[in-house]
């Protein structure tokens, strides 16, 4: 049999197949070995991490634990003191809730106290705000009313006016009425007694002396009277309304008598006042037994 010449012997062909597989099959087990090899140490080296990672993740579970287990006992210590001050103050569950309960109570009445005091003080400082514009206009009145007195005041003083009494001694201040008489009474110069004095015999008490009204004039507001200091009667005749009428007695200044002035003359009767002066009181003069006519000193004028 004739063999053809593009036709492969079966020695050839086995001789191709042997030459040319084992190359392929060691490229691709050389592969699979360096793939299995680096898995092997990729795996090796996770399982590494993963016995770290768990090591410390043990040990950080301890370390938790142990907090853990010392908060507990802090907590249960703190609740056996918390326990043990209730008993030692008496705070039971009732009580604390009765007290929670009054504290929230004060709490709403003092919300309530300070939204009404709140509203007291809008109204107050309203009405407040009314008062001081109407106080406002009060005081411009009342300023004027002050200049008013205080002029009134300057007039009065221009009155009270000095004179020479019926001895030839200046006189102090002399009031004309009983505004005047006020007036000197509240600068306290002098010792003043007021009196209204009727027409009679029985001598009638004066501060420190008594006197007697003799006779009057209405019309010129003219009087004669008598007065008993010292155990001796002195007799002033036909005297002034406004006239200082003056005398002494034993042991006073001689230059500051004892003064009577008339504000009125009546149709029986004169009022006016005593001035004495501060030394002399109403107690350090006593008052004159009344002399008889016939043993009366001689009249003065």
């Amino acid at each position: 049999m004739s063999i053809s010449p593009n036709v492969p012997t079966p020695q050839e062909s086995y001789h191709y197949e042997n030459t040319g597989t084992p190359r392929w099959i060691a490229g691709l087990f050389g592969v699979l070995i360096v793939a299995v090899l680096v898995l092997g140490y990729m795996g090796h080296a996770a399982q590494t991490q993963l016995q770290a990672d768990l090591t410390k993740a043990q040990d950080q579970n301890k370390i938790q634990s142990d907090l853990l287990k010392e908060a507990n006992t802090r907590l249960a210590d703190l609740k056996a003191n918390m326990e043990v001050t209730q008993q030692k103050v008496g705070l039971t569950a009732a009580e604390l809730a009765k007290t929670k309960s009054r504290a929230e109570a004060i709490r709403k009445e003092q919300v309530e106290s300070d939204q009404k005091l709140s509203t007291q003080l809008t109204e107050v400082q309203k009405e407040s705000t009314e008062k001081i514009g109407v106080v406002a206009t009060d005081l411009g009145g009342a300023k004027k009313d002050i200049e008013s007195t205080r002029s009134d005041l300057e007039t009065t003083k221009g009155k009270l006016e000095r004179a020479t009494g019926d001895m030839g001694v200046m006189s102090g201040l002399i009031a004309h009425n009983r505004d005047d008489l006020e007036e000197l009474k509240r600068r306290g110069d002098r010792n003043y007694y007021e009196f209204k004095v009727s027409k009679s015999k029985t001598p009638q008490r004066v501060g420190p002396v008594q006197v007697t009204l003799n006779k009057v004039d209405q019309k010129k507001a003219k009087y004669t009277m008598t007065v008993f200091v010292d155990d001796r009667s002195v007799e002033k005749r036909d005297k002034t309304a406004g006239e200082p009428v003056q005398f002494y007695l034993k042991g006073s200044s001689r230059m500051a008598p004892y003064e009577i002035v008339v504000f009125d003359v009546g149709k029986n009767d004169i009022n006016g006042y005593l001035s004495t002066p501060k030394e002399a009181g109403a107690g350090s003069a006593p008052a004159a037994t009344p002399a008889p006519a016939a043993a009366a000193s001689k009249p003065q004028s």
